[in-house]
């Protein structure tokens, strides 16, 4: 009798890698997961066939687990954070695969970085799917999906972070603006985005994020996804607004995300690129 095929499963944080897991298992799927240490969520286990816990930075042991479970198609999800990378490598464990890999690197943005990865995975008969493929309804479209609207000046501000935010992304800084008054207040790059949104915060109350799909993003890797972590550091943050690009964005735990939205008073919508661009600059007559 022929098994069901075995899906492999990069998890890293958050609650996406558990929605994969839990998508995957309805379509009749078995998940070998490999699961980072102190960063993926304990509960992934019970989602899953098998886990694997490892460091980042060993490959090797990772590759030895989707080969044990026979796994050909393999889906990354979930942020796993570059800071270590610089801040404390150590803690990464980089095997001799890893360290390999890392040296043949031109730079280390995060395309580059991932890009590599998925180039090698494929080396090895190992196809990486884009992180939405199980999971295609967690894309939100156009419109408004909070209770309250944004005004004309959050319109405005909208308006003016939505190009700055591609112009990051397409230089591979980040996928994150936060914007006020039409100012900049913070830009997303390696800490990612929460803790974008906790420093212009820090600076004012009522400010507008606006977060986008890099214009070269690969779905295979670090899709735009936000979800109740993001409200409840909006909130924090005391920010009064989030866009996000329509049709290109995750949104987990949707419904708990609009009534956290709504208890808060912040506004959420999706945006659409071409509906930017046809109304031009912010401010225009």
């Amino acid at each position: 009798m022929t098994q069901d095929p075995v899906l492999g499963l990069i998890a890293g944080q958050g609650l996406f890698p558990l929605e994969v897991a839990r998508m995957a298992k309805k379509r009749g799927l078995r998940v070998a997961c490999v699961a980072l240490r102190d960063q993926t969520r304990p509960e992934i286990e019970d989602q899953v066939e098998q886990v694997t816990w490892i460091h980042p930075g060993e490959v090797g042991a990772g590759l030895a687990a989707f080969r044990a479970a026979e796994v050909k198609d393999v889906v990354m999800a979930g942020k796993v954070t570059k800071a270590d990378l610089f801040s404390n490598p150590d803690a990464l464990k980089m095997d001799e695969r890893a360290t390999g890999l890392l040296g043949e690197l031109d730079d280390r943005k995060d395309d580059t970085i991932l890009g590599k990865l998925a180039d090698f995975l494929e080396t090895l008969g190992l196809h990486l799917l884009p992180q939405y493929a199980l999971t295609p309804e967690l894309l939100v479209g156009a419109g408004v999906l909070s209770g309250t609207a944004p005004d004309a000046a959050q319109q405005a501000d909208i308006a003016f972070g939505f190009p700055i935010a591609k112009t990051i992304g397409d230089l591979d800084i980040g996928q994150t603006v936060v914007v006020k008054d039409r100012a900049v207040i913070a830009v997303e790059a390696i800490e990612g985005t929460d803790a974008t949104i906790r420093r212009a915060g820090g600076i004012t109350a009522g400010a507008c994020v606006v977060k986008v799909e890099k214009p070269s993003q690969d779905p295979r890797f670090d899709v735009p996804t936000i979800g109740p972590d993001t409200i409840a550091v909006l909130a924090e943050a005391k920010a009064a607004v989030l866009a996000f690009e329509a049709e290109k964005t995750v949104v987990l735990e949707r419904d708990t995300v609009v009534r956290e939205a709504d208890a808060h008073g912040i506004v959420l919508v999706g945006v659409e690129a071409g509906a930017i661009a046809e109304a031009g600059p912010a401010g225009s007559e």
